[in-house]
């Protein structure tokens, strides 16, 4: 309840703010001046949480995800390039440059 009327206040008088040009005088300003609120970082009594735990992401982590799906990938591409050539969809010219 607190944080929507700051934020309503703050946004009441940033819609009538000018500012000050070079060569033209005062212009609207259409940029908001309001603060981010984040409720990630605290609770709603002000209190600020303790630092989420950290999972360490090795190189053995990264290395059983990366190499099964790529393993999968080279299996999908080369099963489908092959069904293109049986099917004479896709079939590369042999160009023999024999000069």
């Amino acid at each position: 309840m607190a944080t929507s009327v700051l934020r309503l206040s703050l946004r009441l008088p940033s819609r009538n703010t000018a500012v000050m040009s070079r060569n033209t005088g005062l212009k609207s300003s259409n940029i908001p001046r309001t603060t981010p609120v984040r409720t990630a970082v605290s609770t709603p009594s002000g209190a600020i949480l303790p630092k989420p735990d950290k999972t360490p992401f090795g190189l053995i982590r990264m290395t059983v995800v990366v190499v099964p799906f790529l393993y999968v990938g080279t299996l999908i591409s080369k099963n489908f390039a092959a069904l293109l050539e049986e099917h004479d969809i896709f079939v590369p010219e042999d160009d023999d440059d024999d000069d």
